[in-house]
């Protein structure tokens, strides 16, 4: 019997703690398209918001990744301690073998304005969406081994700020860096995008919201996590690799 890992790259995907989130969707896709899937999550993140703990999440998105064929690590980190990054990285290593794709759904993401967002929210958005990524990506630039081509680094970013200042800015930092990496890592053949996914509708919305969001995009509904998927499965493999340094819009004409 074949091993999967011997014949299988592996995907690093962050933020994977709910089965109805963007990162278990983009799991998913990316295992029934080939990948080992190594993926982190962070049980008290979703202990302090509104939707709370779904539980035996972690179990049952394994079982489907392992339903596709693939080997999976999953690794609960808190991607605000600065010394994640790398472990995440030695246990996915130890477990699947080199990471060939990074793809960055994890984020800190509590709605405050500009004058009432408190510094140590505002710290954490930071450390969470900018630093732990900017670290994510710097330890898949030193650690990438895999041919010229292969490599990927894809981050979810968000242009929301009114309302929401310490997500929104801490993301817009988020682009600069996964832009600035498509140059910088360009002698180790690793392309770097920025995907913009719209409203997905994972649970966390309002009617009364739900029904705006619904007016302003243009073909009716609201995305999905397949949505995302579909494109950072494309982007990941080898037809999606000349498009780099991208900020992409993969949100169905929302305005």
């Amino acid at each position: 019997m074949t091993n999967p890992e011997q014949t299988r790259p592996t995907a690093l995907v962050t933020g994977v703690g709910r089965t109805v989130g963007i990162g278990a969707g983009i799991a998913a896709r990316l295992a029934a398209t080939g990948w080992n899937i190594a993926f982190t999550y962070w049980t008290p993140y979703d202990d302090r918001m509104t939707w709370g703990v779904e539980q035996g999440a972690t179990e049952t998105i394994t079982k489907t990744l392992i339903g596709y064929g693939a080997a999976v690590a999953a690794i609960e980190a808190d991607l605000a301690d600065p010394a994640a990054p790398a472990a995440v990285y030695d246990e996915a290593e130890r477990r699947l073998g080199p990471v060939t794709a990074l793809v960055m759904c994890h984020c800190e993401s509590v709605d405050s304005g500009l004058l009432d967002t408190t510094v140590e929210s505002f710290d954490r958005h930071f450390a969470v969406n900018t630093r732990a990524s900017w670290l994510l990506i710097r330890e898949h630039g030193q650690r990438y081994r895999g041919r010229h081509g292969d490599g990927r680094v894809i981050a979810l970013t968000s242009d929301h700020t009114v309302g929401n200042l310490p997500y929104g800015a801490s993301k817009g930092a988020l682009d600069r860096i996964t832009q600035a990496a498509a140059h910088e890592l360009a002698h180790l053949g690793i392309s770097c995008n920025v995907i913009n996914p719209g409203p997905i509708d994972t649970g966390w919305m309002s009617g009364e919201g739900r029904d705006l969001l619904l007016r302003q995009t243009p073909l009716g509904r609201l995305g999905t996590p397949r949505d995302t998927a579909n494109l950072v499965a494309f982007l990941c493999s080898p037809e999606g690799q000349w498009i780099n340094g991208q900020l992409l819009l993969s949100n169905g004409g929302f305005a």
